[in-house]
């Protein structure tokens, strides 16, 4: 009998993982965490460790400061685990949901540090500002496929902002389509329809302000091409390129995270290792639904710290 072959997946959390005080005591433990908070403060020339840390959690769960937060936290857990484990080699492949793929593009040797955290600035800022020009929400809508909320959003004037697992499809739009897809889910059969707390409407049209601010930052920023593959939220598939890369990044504002397709992708390919890190554990509870067989490990604070 052939030995099993390990195959890894490393997984970056996107926007609604975040929660006051992350962070904080890995940085008192891990040097290396320590001086990726001062870094990044530095950067912002504003003090992101002190909003993450001591929040409070209004200010944290504005966009502007919910993303660059969420990247920090979790390349310093990156960086903490590949200080602890330095034989650990690069994955497979890297996957980051909506903001995450900026992580996954850092962890990628794509960007920098520097850069992916002046990017992230610049895309919580402009789609904080889309929410505010064009407002909108979002559902999680649960029980009910990705076929049949399309049909809802044909029927409401809604759009598919995140294909999560099956089951587990999130709609948005401006206020009213949405209490109009919300009705219609009903009608559906879905199992539960769970409002967002979110500043807008995520990767639907009404981001298109921001999709535009981010091509031109994206445009001006230095990339390297990725050491391994990082598969897209825009198609599920992988994207190896810088030019390619690029594309994504501002194309996957306007367009559904397809987050079910990717992990299928990943597993078809002989992915049976994945590792989530950053706050929460989101991701790995996706993952397991749809890989119940692969190992699914959370590399967050707990975790580092022997929690």
């Amino acid at each position: 009998m052939e030995p099993s072959i390990t195959k890894v997946a490393w997984l970056f959390p996107g926007q609604g993982s975040q929660q006051v005080g992350m962070g904080r005591a890995l940085c008192e433990k891990s040097a290396t965490a320590r001086e990726l908070f001062e870094k990044a403060d530095e950067i912002l020339r504003r003090p992101i460790s002190t909003i993450c840390f001591e929040g409070p959690e209004e200010l944290l769960r504005q966009t502007v400061n919910t993303q660059p937060a969420i990247f920090v936290v979790s390349l310093a857990c990156l960086a903490a685990f590949r200080a602890r484990e330095e034989s650990a080699n690069l994955p497979a492949f890297v996957a980051g949901h909506s903001l995450g793929e900026y992580t996954a593009a850092v962890a990628a040797g794509a960007l920098s540090f520097e850069d992916g955290l002046s990017l992230v600035q610049e895309r919580g800022r402009l789609m904080q500002a889309a929410g505010e020009e064009n407002p909108g929400t979002m559902i999680a809508v649960l029980g009910l496929d990705e076929a049949v909320a399309r049909e809802i959003c044909s029927a409401s004037g809604a759009q598919v902002c995140n294909v999560n697992a099956p089951g587990q499809v999130v709609i948005g739009g401006g206020p009213d389509a949405v209490a109009r897809a919300t009705e219609v889910a009903k009608s559906y059969g879905a199992r539960r329809i769970m409002p967002l707390s979110v500043g807008g409407a995520f990767h639907t049209s009404l981001m298109q302000p921001a999709a535009e601010g981010m091509a031109a930052a994206l445009a001006k920023t230095g990339f390297s091409a990725p050491r391994v593959s990082i598969i897209a939220n825009g198609t599920g598939m992988p994207v190896s390129d810088v030019e390619g890369l690029q594309k994504e990044l501002s194309y996957q504002l306007t367009h559904p995270v397809l987050w079910q397709q990717s992990v299928e992708y990943m597993v078809a390919e002989g992915v049976n290792v994945f590792v989530e890190f950053g706050p929460g554990q989101v991701l790995s509870g996706l993952v397991k639904r749809m890989a119940p067989a692969a190992s699914i490990n959370s590399v967050g604070e707990g975790e580092l710290l022997g929690r």
